[in-house]
Protein backbone atom coordinates (compact mmCIF):
# COMPACT_ATOMS: atom_id res chain seq x y z
CA UNK A 1 0.00 0.00 0.00
CA UNK A 2 2.79 2.43 0.95
CA UNK A 3 4.60 1.90 -2.37
CA UNK A 4 1.39 2.68 -4.25
CA UNK A 5 1.00 5.98 -2.42
CA UNK A 6 4.61 6.96 -3.11
CA UNK A 7 4.26 6.22 -6.83
CA UNK A 8 1.03 8.17 -7.21
CA UNK A 9 0.97 11.37 -5.13
CA UNK A 10 -2.63 12.28 -4.32
CA UNK A 11 -3.56 15.89 -4.79
CA UNK A 12 -6.11 17.67 -2.64
CA UNK A 13 -9.51 16.77 -4.18
CA UNK A 14 -10.97 20.11 -3.11
CA UNK A 15 -8.40 22.33 -4.82
CA UNK A 16 -8.95 24.06 -8.18
CA UNK A 17 -12.62 24.68 -7.59
CA UNK A 18 -13.34 21.03 -6.73
CA UNK A 19 -11.68 19.75 -9.91
CA UNK A 20 -9.08 16.99 -10.16
CA UNK A 21 -6.50 16.91 -12.95
CA UNK A 22 -5.37 13.47 -14.03
CA UNK A 23 -1.71 12.70 -14.76
CA UNK A 24 -0.59 14.06 -18.18
CA UNK A 25 -0.35 10.58 -19.72
CA UNK A 26 -2.82 11.63 -22.44
CA UNK A 27 -2.87 14.66 -24.67
CA UNK A 28 -6.25 15.73 -23.32
CA UNK A 29 -6.17 18.34 -20.52
CA UNK A 30 -9.94 18.33 -19.99
CA UNK A 31 -10.65 18.51 -16.22
CA UNK A 32 -12.72 15.79 -14.54
CA UNK A 33 -15.48 16.83 -12.15
CA UNK A 34 -15.71 15.01 -8.82
CA UNK A 35 -19.40 14.48 -9.58
CA UNK A 36 -18.66 12.53 -12.74
CA UNK A 37 -18.61 8.70 -12.56
CA UNK A 38 -14.81 8.72 -12.82
CA UNK A 39 -14.47 11.29 -10.02
CA UNK A 40 -16.85 9.42 -7.72
CA UNK A 41 -14.97 6.14 -8.26
CA UNK A 42 -11.71 7.89 -7.45
CA UNK A 43 -13.11 9.39 -4.22
CA UNK A 44 -14.56 6.04 -3.19
CA UNK A 45 -11.19 4.36 -3.75
CA UNK A 46 -9.45 7.02 -1.70
CA UNK A 47 -11.92 6.59 1.18
CA UNK A 48 -11.37 2.83 1.18
CA UNK A 49 -7.61 3.31 1.33
CA UNK A 50 -7.70 5.91 4.12
CA UNK A 51 -10.62 4.45 6.06
CA UNK A 52 -9.69 0.78 6.04
CA UNK A 53 -6.05 0.09 5.33
CA UNK A 54 -4.50 2.94 7.33
CA UNK A 55 -6.38 2.18 10.60
CA UNK A 56 -5.71 -1.56 10.11
CA UNK A 57 -2.00 -0.83 9.69
CA UNK A 58 -1.98 1.18 12.89
CA UNK A 59 -3.94 -1.46 14.77
CA UNK A 60 -1.66 -4.30 13.71
CA UNK A 61 1.36 -2.25 14.70
CA UNK A 62 -0.19 -1.61 18.10
CA UNK A 63 -1.06 -5.27 18.56
CA UNK A 64 2.47 -6.26 17.64
CA UNK A 65 3.88 -3.75 20.10
CA UNK A 66 1.64 -4.98 22.93
CA UNK A 67 2.40 -8.63 22.27
CA UNK A 68 6.11 -7.91 22.54
CA UNK A 69 5.95 -6.03 25.87
CA UNK A 70 8.58 -7.71 28.09
CA UNK A 71 6.75 -6.88 31.29
CA UNK A 72 3.29 -8.15 30.38
CA UNK A 73 1.19 -8.91 33.43
CA UNK A 74 0.32 -12.45 32.41
CA UNK A 75 3.98 -13.31 31.89
CA UNK A 76 5.14 -12.23 35.36
CA UNK A 77 2.12 -13.70 37.13
CA UNK A 78 3.17 -17.15 35.86
CA UNK A 79 6.90 -16.57 36.40
CA UNK A 80 8.20 -19.29 38.74
CA UNK A 81 10.86 -19.17 41.43
CA UNK A 82 12.89 -21.77 39.52
CA UNK A 83 12.80 -19.62 36.35
CA UNK A 84 13.70 -16.48 38.26
CA UNK A 85 16.59 -18.08 40.16
CA UNK A 86 17.99 -19.53 36.95
CA UNK A 87 17.77 -16.10 35.28
CA UNK A 88 19.59 -14.10 37.98
CA UNK A 89 22.08 -16.65 39.37
CA UNK A 90 25.75 -15.91 38.77
CA UNK A 91 28.44 -18.42 39.75
CA UNK A 92 25.73 -20.50 41.38
CA UNK A 93 24.69 -17.69 43.76
CA UNK A 94 21.49 -15.69 44.23
CA UNK A 95 21.04 -12.60 46.44
CA UNK A 96 17.49 -12.49 47.77
CA UNK A 97 15.28 -9.94 49.47
CA UNK A 98 11.55 -10.03 50.21
CA UNK A 99 9.69 -6.78 49.55
CA UNK A 100 6.16 -5.40 49.66
CA UNK A 101 5.14 -2.11 48.03
CA UNK A 102 5.75 0.17 51.07
CA UNK A 103 9.40 -0.92 51.11
CA UNK A 104 10.18 0.04 47.49
CA UNK A 105 12.20 3.16 48.46
CA UNK A 106 14.35 0.99 50.75
CA UNK A 107 14.75 -1.57 47.98
CA UNK A 108 16.04 1.15 45.68
CA UNK A 109 18.46 2.42 48.32
CA UNK A 110 19.78 -1.09 48.99
CA UNK A 111 20.16 -1.78 45.25
CA UNK A 112 22.25 1.35 44.72
CA UNK A 113 24.70 0.15 47.36
CA UNK A 114 24.84 -3.36 45.85
CA UNK A 115 25.37 -1.94 42.36
CA UNK A 116 28.43 -0.11 43.65
CA UNK A 117 29.85 -3.51 44.62
CA UNK A 118 28.91 -4.94 41.18
CA UNK A 119 26.65 -7.70 42.50
CA UNK A 120 23.27 -6.33 41.35
CA UNK A 121 22.77 -8.90 38.58
CA UNK A 122 22.52 -11.66 41.20
CA UNK A 123 19.59 -9.97 42.95
CA UNK A 124 16.18 -11.60 43.03
CA UNK A 125 13.35 -9.59 44.58
CA UNK A 126 10.71 -11.85 46.08
CA UNK A 127 7.65 -9.64 45.73
CA UNK A 128 5.05 -10.03 48.44
CA UNK A 129 2.33 -8.30 46.43
CA UNK A 130 1.47 -8.02 42.74
CA UNK A 131 2.08 -4.27 42.61
CA UNK A 132 5.71 -4.86 43.57
CA UNK A 133 6.04 -7.76 41.14
CA UNK A 134 4.88 -5.69 38.17
CA UNK A 135 6.71 -2.51 39.18
CA UNK A 136 10.10 -4.17 39.58
CA UNK A 137 9.78 -6.27 36.42
CA UNK A 138 8.60 -3.28 34.40
CA UNK A 139 11.81 -1.42 35.27
CA UNK A 140 14.10 -4.44 35.61
CA UNK A 141 12.63 -7.43 33.74
CA UNK A 142 13.11 -10.84 35.29
CA UNK A 143 14.42 -9.72 38.68
CA UNK A 144 11.19 -10.11 40.65
CA UNK A 145 9.02 -13.12 41.36
CA UNK A 146 5.93 -13.69 43.48
CA UNK A 147 5.52 -17.01 45.27
CA UNK A 148 1.76 -17.41 45.80
CA UNK A 149 -0.30 -16.88 47.79
CA UNK A 150 0.54 -13.22 48.33
CA UNK A 151 -0.01 -11.98 51.90
CA UNK A 152 -2.17 -8.98 52.74
CA UNK A 153 -0.12 -6.06 51.43
CA UNK A 154 -1.85 -3.56 53.74
CA UNK A 155 -0.46 -5.02 56.97
CA UNK A 156 2.95 -6.50 56.19
CA UNK A 157 4.93 -3.32 56.88
CA UNK A 158 3.94 -2.82 60.55
CA UNK A 159 6.46 -4.48 62.86
CA UNK A 160 4.77 -6.71 65.43
CA UNK A 161 1.54 -7.09 63.45
CA UNK A 162 0.13 -10.39 62.30
CA UNK A 163 0.66 -9.24 58.72
CA UNK A 164 4.34 -8.63 59.42
CA UNK A 165 4.63 -12.08 61.00
CA UNK A 166 2.92 -13.71 58.01
CA UNK A 167 5.23 -11.80 55.68
CA UNK A 168 8.49 -12.71 57.44
CA UNK A 169 7.44 -16.29 58.20
CA UNK A 170 7.44 -17.02 54.46
CA UNK A 171 11.18 -16.31 54.33
CA UNK A 172 12.59 -19.74 55.27
CA UNK A 173 10.30 -21.42 52.72
CA UNK A 174 11.64 -19.20 49.96
CA UNK A 175 15.23 -19.84 51.02
CA UNK A 176 14.70 -23.59 51.29
CA UNK A 177 13.21 -23.68 47.79
CA UNK A 178 16.26 -21.93 46.37
CA UNK A 179 18.59 -24.29 48.23
CA UNK A 180 16.65 -27.25 46.82
CA UNK A 181 17.32 -25.82 43.35
CA UNK A 182 21.04 -26.09 44.08
CA UNK A 183 22.03 -22.43 44.54
CA UNK A 184 23.99 -20.60 47.21
CA UNK A 185 21.72 -17.90 48.57
CA UNK A 186 22.36 -14.68 50.45
CA UNK A 187 19.37 -13.09 52.15
CA UNK A 188 19.24 -9.39 53.11
CA UNK A 189 16.63 -7.15 54.66
CA UNK A 190 16.32 -4.06 52.47
CA UNK A 191 16.85 -1.57 55.31
CA UNK A 192 20.56 -2.32 54.84
CA UNK A 193 23.35 -0.56 52.96
CA UNK A 194 26.47 -2.21 51.55
CA UNK A 195 29.69 -0.28 52.10
CA UNK A 196 31.88 -3.13 50.88
CA UNK A 197 31.72 -6.60 49.35
CA UNK A 198 30.37 -9.15 51.86
CA UNK A 199 31.44 -12.10 49.73
CA UNK A 200 35.06 -11.48 50.78
CA UNK A 201 34.06 -12.47 54.33
CA UNK A 202 32.45 -15.82 53.54
CA UNK A 203 35.51 -17.80 54.51
CA UNK A 204 35.64 -21.57 54.28
CA UNK A 205 32.79 -23.83 53.24
CA UNK A 206 30.41 -23.56 56.17
CA UNK A 207 26.71 -24.36 55.84
CA UNK A 208 25.22 -21.20 57.34
CA UNK A 209 26.74 -17.71 57.85
CA UNK A 210 24.98 -15.10 60.03
CA UNK A 211 25.45 -11.94 62.14
CA UNK A 212 24.91 -11.21 65.83
CA UNK A 213 22.14 -8.75 66.71
CA UNK A 214 23.61 -7.90 70.12
CA UNK A 215 24.90 -4.35 70.56
CA UNK A 216 27.58 -5.31 73.09
CA UNK A 217 31.07 -4.81 71.68
CA UNK A 218 32.98 -8.00 70.88
CA UNK A 219 36.76 -8.40 70.73
CA UNK A 220 38.19 -7.85 67.26
CA UNK A 221 39.23 -11.50 67.16
CA UNK A 222 35.96 -12.89 68.51
CA UNK A 223 34.92 -16.49 67.96
CA UNK A 224 33.06 -17.37 64.78
CA UNK A 225 31.06 -20.07 66.51
CA UNK A 226 27.44 -19.74 67.62
CA UNK A 227 27.39 -17.44 70.69
CA UNK A 228 26.09 -18.79 74.01
CA UNK A 229 22.36 -18.44 74.75
CA UNK A 230 21.10 -15.26 76.37
CA UNK A 231 18.55 -14.65 79.12
CA UNK A 232 15.70 -16.18 77.14
CA UNK A 233 17.59 -19.42 76.67
CA UNK A 234 18.48 -18.75 73.07
CA UNK A 235 20.96 -16.75 71.04
CA UNK A 236 20.25 -13.34 69.52
CA UNK A 237 21.33 -13.90 65.92
CA UNK A 238 19.81 -11.56 63.32
CA UNK A 239 17.64 -13.08 60.60
CA UNK A 240 18.39 -9.99 58.48
CA UNK A 241 21.60 -11.21 56.84
CA UNK A 242 22.12 -14.91 56.11
CA UNK A 243 24.28 -16.78 53.63
CA UNK A 244 23.49 -20.44 52.91
CA UNK A 245 25.17 -23.10 50.84
CA UNK A 246 22.96 -25.80 49.27
CA UNK A 247 24.02 -28.42 51.82
CA UNK A 248 22.02 -30.84 53.94
CA UNK A 249 23.02 -28.79 56.99
CA UNK A 250 21.66 -25.51 55.63
CA UNK A 251 18.44 -27.22 54.53
CA UNK A 252 18.07 -28.73 58.00
CA UNK A 253 18.26 -25.27 59.60
CA UNK A 254 15.61 -23.93 57.20
CA UNK A 255 13.30 -26.88 57.91
CA UNK A 256 13.71 -26.38 61.65
CA UNK A 257 13.03 -22.65 61.24
CA UNK A 258 9.77 -23.45 59.45
CA UNK A 259 8.79 -25.90 62.20
CA UNK A 260 9.56 -23.36 64.93
CA UNK A 261 7.38 -20.75 63.22
CA UNK A 262 4.53 -23.23 63.04
CA UNK A 263 4.96 -24.01 66.74
CA UNK A 264 4.99 -20.33 67.72
CA UNK A 265 2.17 -18.67 65.76
CA UNK A 266 1.37 -15.00 66.10
CA UNK A 267 -1.16 -13.92 68.72
CA UNK A 268 -2.23 -10.57 70.19
CA UNK A 269 -0.67 -11.57 73.50
CA UNK A 270 2.58 -12.74 71.92
CA UNK A 271 3.38 -10.62 68.88
CA UNK A 272 6.01 -12.92 67.43
CA UNK A 273 8.31 -12.36 64.48
CA UNK A 274 10.53 -14.76 62.60
CA UNK A 275 13.81 -14.05 64.41
CA UNK A 276 13.27 -15.99 67.67
CA UNK A 277 12.27 -19.05 65.63
CA UNK A 278 15.45 -18.70 63.56
CA UNK A 279 17.53 -18.66 66.74
CA UNK A 280 15.79 -21.73 68.16
CA UNK A 281 16.47 -23.50 64.86
CA UNK A 282 20.17 -22.61 65.07
CA UNK A 283 20.42 -23.66 68.71
CA UNK A 284 18.76 -27.02 68.12
CA UNK A 285 20.84 -27.92 65.07
CA UNK A 286 24.17 -26.50 66.25
CA UNK A 287 25.75 -29.91 66.77
CA UNK A 288 24.67 -31.12 63.34
CA UNK A 289 25.37 -28.10 61.15
CA UNK A 290 28.54 -26.13 60.34
CA UNK A 291 27.71 -22.60 61.51
CA UNK A 292 29.77 -19.42 61.10
CA UNK A 293 29.35 -16.07 62.88
CA UNK A 294 30.50 -13.20 60.67
CA UNK A 295 32.80 -10.52 62.17
CA UNK A 296 31.05 -7.79 64.13
CA UNK A 297 33.31 -5.06 62.75
CA UNK A 298 32.12 -5.80 59.21
CA UNK A 299 28.46 -6.56 59.99
CA UNK A 300 27.42 -4.45 63.00
CA UNK A 301 23.87 -4.32 64.23
CA UNK A 302 22.11 -0.96 64.12
CA UNK A 303 22.11 -0.87 67.91
CA UNK A 304 25.90 -0.68 67.78
CA UNK A 305 26.63 1.29 64.61
CA UNK A 306 24.13 4.09 65.20
CA UNK A 307 24.51 4.31 68.99
CA UNK A 308 28.21 3.87 69.74
CA UNK A 309 30.22 6.47 67.84
CA UNK A 310 33.38 5.65 69.77
CA UNK A 311 33.28 2.11 68.40
CA UNK A 312 32.45 3.40 64.91
CA UNK A 313 35.55 5.60 64.91
CA UNK A 314 37.74 2.81 66.27
CA UNK A 315 36.60 0.45 63.51
CA UNK A 316 36.42 3.02 60.71
CA UNK A 317 37.00 1.50 57.27
CA UNK A 318 36.07 -2.01 58.44
CA UNK A 319 32.29 -1.80 58.03
CA UNK A 320 30.73 -3.79 55.16
CA UNK A 321 26.94 -3.94 55.66
CA UNK A 322 25.03 -1.53 57.89
CA UNK A 323 21.60 -2.58 59.16
CA UNK A 324 19.15 0.18 60.07
CA UNK A 325 17.45 -1.75 62.87
CA UNK A 326 16.85 -0.99 66.55
CA UNK A 327 14.36 1.58 65.28
CA UNK A 328 10.85 1.28 63.81
CA UNK A 329 8.92 3.39 61.33
CA UNK A 330 9.73 4.27 57.73
CA UNK A 331 10.27 7.98 58.33
CA UNK A 332 12.52 7.39 61.32
CA UNK A 333 14.63 4.90 59.37
CA UNK A 334 14.93 7.26 56.40
CA UNK A 335 15.89 10.18 58.65
CA UNK A 336 18.59 8.13 60.35
CA UNK A 337 19.98 6.97 57.02
CA UNK A 338 20.02 10.60 55.86
CA UNK A 339 21.76 11.76 59.04
CA UNK A 340 24.56 9.26 58.38
CA UNK A 341 24.81 9.87 54.63
CA UNK A 342 23.36 6.45 53.82
CA UNK A 343 20.08 7.46 52.14
CA UNK A 344 21.43 7.19 48.61
CA UNK A 345 18.22 7.62 46.62
CA UNK A 346 18.18 11.39 47.14
CA UNK A 347 21.17 12.00 44.88
CA UNK A 348 22.00 8.65 43.28
CA UNK A 349 18.70 7.02 42.31
CA UNK A 350 19.80 6.60 38.70
CA UNK A 351 22.52 4.23 39.91
CA UNK A 352 19.81 1.74 40.83
CA UNK A 353 18.74 -0.85 38.22
CA UNK A 354 15.19 0.30 38.98
CA UNK A 355 15.93 3.94 38.21
CA UNK A 356 13.25 6.39 39.35
CA UNK A 357 10.38 4.67 41.15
Amino acid sequence: MSSFLHQRPIQNPFSNALLISPRSSSTSQRPISIFSPTGLIFLLSLMVILGVFVPWSGMTQSMSSNSNRPSSISKWKDYSLAEAASFVAKNGTVIVCAVSQPYLPFLNNWLISITRQKHQEKVLVIAEDYATLYKVNKNWPGHAVLVPPAPDSQTVHKFGSQGFFNFTSRRPRHLLQILELGYNVMYNDVDMVWLGDPFHYLEGNHDVYFTDDMAAVKPLNHSHGLPPPGKKGRTYICSCMIFLRPTDGAKLVMKNWIEELQAQPWSKAKKANDQPAFNWALNRTAGLVDLYLLPQTAFPTGGLYFKNQTWVQQTKGMHVIIHNNYITGFEKKIKRFRDYGLWLVDDHKLESPLGRL
